[in-house]
């Protein structure tokens, strides 16, 4: 296929080829990640077992739920990143808030890394950390663990609507301490065992699921789409769809960032598009992005179904 620029614009990223690499930079471990995921792991592991009660095991369902779909899907990958729909600032505020309590990090730590692998992903060559380029557990560690820092990154300047903003700032500042009034209010009404499981089980399946399907979606699945010029292609992991509230249809984001619809072909579940839709029903949703919205991009080409093997386009 031939390769051509990128004309996706994110007006996030100044990015000038020519003082920008996506290729060349470090990943070194991060003494943050590793205290707060590694304690996460331990007490959600060894704490959930010695505790466990059908009561804790319904919270940890439910909270995991309203967290990822509400949270992290519909709060801060659709609404606050990418901006694919309008609602009030009050409900905004409330899905982002759910967003930080899966545990990924604060809005702006958040939508840097997303912002930042985007943009590598759509260079003609980016660095392993970029792609998910390697052998599982490497790249685990490096994803959980690990920072990447770039020899020559391009720069991110938040728009100050949202840079300014006192309760997004407070937000960024305290992403980790938004955890304790969940946790002490499930202490007062089921004890350590509602802790264990509703933040800490929550907060681990949520991190090791976001990896996994970050992993498998840019290295094995199916495509409807290709990017040419793109070094990393995505890829819709079908089995994924109803856990991830919809983000596994990847390729489908690849080729429509915009969109809040990620699922696009028929039988292609989509259980935040659902929500968004019951919200547009209740008039707190509106002015939906989709595909038919977003500007043409010559690079992207329709292709035949893929079979499901790693494929790596150059």
């Amino acid at each position: 296929m031939t390769e051509m620029t990128n004309t996706y614009a994110n007006p996030r990223i100044d990015r000038p080829e020519s003082r920008s690499d996506a290729k060349h930079g470090n990943v070194s471990a991060d003494a943050t990640k590793i205290v707060w995921v590694g304690s996460m792991i331990l007490f959600g592991t060894i704490g959930s077992a010695l505790t466990f009660s059908v009561g804790a095991l319904t919270l940890f369902l439910i909270t995991t739920g309203i967290t990822l779909c509400l949270g992290h899907s519909l709060g801060m990958h659709r609404r606050f990143i990418h901006r694919s729909y309008q609602c009030p600032r009050w409900l905004e505020y409330t899905f982002v808030h759910l967003g930080t309590l899966v545990g990924l990090g604060g809005p702006f730590g958040i939508l840097r890394t997303h912002d930042l692998r985007d943009w590598a992903q759509r260079q003609s060559e980016c660095h392993d950390y970029f792609s998910h380029d390697q052998v599982w557990y490497r790249d685990f560690w490096w994803q959980l663990f690990c920072t990447m820092r770039l020899d020559n990154p391009p720069e991110i300047r938040i728009e100050s609507q949202i840079a300014n903003d006192r309760v997004y700032q407070l937000m960024e500042k305290t992403w980790m301490l938004q955890q304790a009034p969940w946790a002490l209010l499930f202490f007062l009404v089921g004890g350590w065992s509602w802790v264990f499981w509703g933040i800490c089980s929550r907060v681990t399946i949520s991190l090791f699921g976001h990896w996994a399907v970050g992993h498998f979606a840019h290295n094995i699945g199916h495509r409807e789409w290709h990017v040419n010029g793109a070094a990393v292609q995505g890829y819709n992991v079908p089995f994924a769809a109803l856990l991830t509230m919809g983000e596994s249809w990847h390729n489908n984001h690849h080729a429509y960032p915009g969109s809040a619809k990620l699922g696009l072909e028929p039988g292609q579940w989509d259980p935040g598009w659902w929500v968004l839709k019951f919200l547009e029903g209740v008039g707190l949703a509106t002015d939906f992005v989709t595909p038919d919205a977003l500007a043409e991009r010559p690079e992207l080409v329709r292709i035949v179904e893929l079979p499901a093997t790693p494929v790596r386009d150059s």
